[in-house]
């Protein structure tokens, strides 16, 4: 049995404990399921999402560890690119066995039973990446910034030029 840690809001505790984590969301092709990672040895590497996911409004997130079977099929990939389908427990070391795992993510394309749930932890609040792997230094995309998100506003005028739209130096590499 394969060990992976669902992150999720602190405010879907309860109906997780009841209930099992629910296929809310969707891969690319619209398939339900739910987005994990393989516990790893670096606890920086298995809970680097967390602080994207808090860019999303979640204001405590909770790791949820449960376990699903070494041979079940999931979806394992960067989040950028496309996913393969391998067994749990390949797509595990996969992850496992990658020089930079940043960015990396599983997808389950089912729900979690409440008796799979292997524990509920609380886990460190500013740790992962934000916008992107490798992103310090780096300005966000200004269209990829929500209306109202802290800073948003300086990043887009920090975008245009005098003569409008400026591209970052690190867009025109190719």
């Amino acid at each position: 049995m394969t060990l992976f840690v669902h992150l999720t809001a602190e405010k879907n505790i309860r109906s997780v404990r009841r209930a099992g984590i629910r296929a809310r969301s969707r891969d690319r092709d619209g398939l339900p399921g739910l987005f994990c990672l393989p516990v790893l040895p670096s606890y920086q590497l298995t809970h680097q999402w967390v602080r994207e996911l808090k860019r999303g409004g979640r204001r405590t997130v909770t790791a949820v560890d449960f376990r699903v079977p070494d041979d079940e099929p999931v979806f394992v990939g960067h989040y950028g690119r496309e996913h393969g389908r391998l067994p749990s427990a390949e797509a595990a070391a996969l992850i496992a066995g990658c020089d930079d795992a940043r960015g990396y993510e599983v997808f389950i394309p089912r729900a979690i039973g409440a008796k799979e749930i292997h524990r509920v932890r609380a886990v460190n609040q500013v740790t992962g990446w934000r916008y992107m792997p490798n992103a310090h230094g780096v300005p966000p995309c200004p269209d990829c910034l929500a209306p109202g998100e802290y800073g948003a506003a300086r990043i887009r005028r920090a975008a245009m030029g005098p003569k409008g739209p400026v591209s970052p130096d690190w867009m025109d590499e190719d």
